[in-house]
């Protein structure tokens, strides 16, 4: 069998790109950056409000037992705790809001546009531990348009990981790719690849994100390239979800992860 080749790496962006860097000083996070609420068009700000704790420097990102489902209507018992950095949606009843995940969405809770952070093209990074989930959670860092056109909805996945695709010794299955959604220009192309270092502790996640491909990247090397490129701005989605099990079997709740770092640059 014919040896594999190693992965290219990539080179870093330059200093003076850098247009996003999280502060995560704490106690609390920037509201300049991050909007804590998931998709709450679908739901209610108050429903969909984020739990987290930022001590020295790394943010985690949890989800408690406690927690109320952010939408029962429409996505079932799932708990969430998200950071996003844009939000909007049409008026109550309408059907006008990011990320239509099924068919049938009616806006609850009406968004005002909010665009804090909202990259066209250039890098986004994560620095994270996923240290905190057991197999009924999934923690992810991921982009979609802003959606002021129902076209403009694609999804770049960074990386999304599994609790049940981490093995014993912390090496795992790792998402990446872009999901088409409403947008006709892409295609789904999307993967799980294999990090066989222990994702339990810190790793960079990144895309270089340009006008004609899409290149993800772990610690530098490249593990994926896409041959297309959404043409719009983006927005984060920084988030831990949580699947609660049919009784009897039970969910090891907080499920969280550790961020070390989210930074964004811009294209050259």
């Amino acid at each position: 069998m014919p040896a594999v080749p190693p992965a290219p790496p990539v080179p870093p962006p330059a200093p003076d790109l850098l247009e996003f860097d999280a502060d995560l000083t704490g106690p609390e996070l920037d509201l300049e950056q991050w909007i804590p609420h998931y998709l709450p068009q679908w739901s209610s700000r108050e429903r969909t409000r984020a739990r987290y704790d930022v001590v020295d420097g790394v943010l985690r990102l949890r989800v408690d037992a406690d927690q109320p489902a952010w939408s029962v209507e429409y996505d079932g018992s799932t708990q969430v705790s998200n950071l996003q950095t844009a939000v909007r949606s049409g008026p109550v009843g309408s059907g006008s809001g990011q990320h239509p995940f099924r068919e049938g969405l009616v806006v609850r809770e009406a968004q005002a546009d909010r665009r804090l952070f909202t990259p066209h093209f250039g890098r986004v990074e994560i620095v994270a531990a996923i240290d905190g989930i057991d197999e009924h959670a999934m923690a992810a860092l991921w982009m979609i348009g802003i959606e002021d056109e129902p076209q403009r909805s694609a999804e770049i996945c960074v990386f999304e990981i599994f609790g049940r695709d981490i093995a014993d010794d912390g090496s795992a299955l790792v998402g990446m790719g872009v999901h088409p959604f409403n947008d006709p220009a892409i295609t789904d192309d999307f993967e799980q690849v294999r990090l066989n270092a222990d994702v339990r502790e810190p790793h960079r996640y990144a895309v270089d994100w340009r006008p004609d491909e899409v290149v993800f990247s772990i610690d530098g090397l490249v593990r994926k390239r896409v041959a297309q490129s959404p043409q719009y701005p983006m927005q984060l989605m920084l988030n831990v979800y949580a699947f609660p099990p049919e009784a009897p079997a039970t969910a090891a709740y907080p499920e969280s992860f550790a961020v070390h770092a989210v930074r964004g640059y811009r294209a050259e």
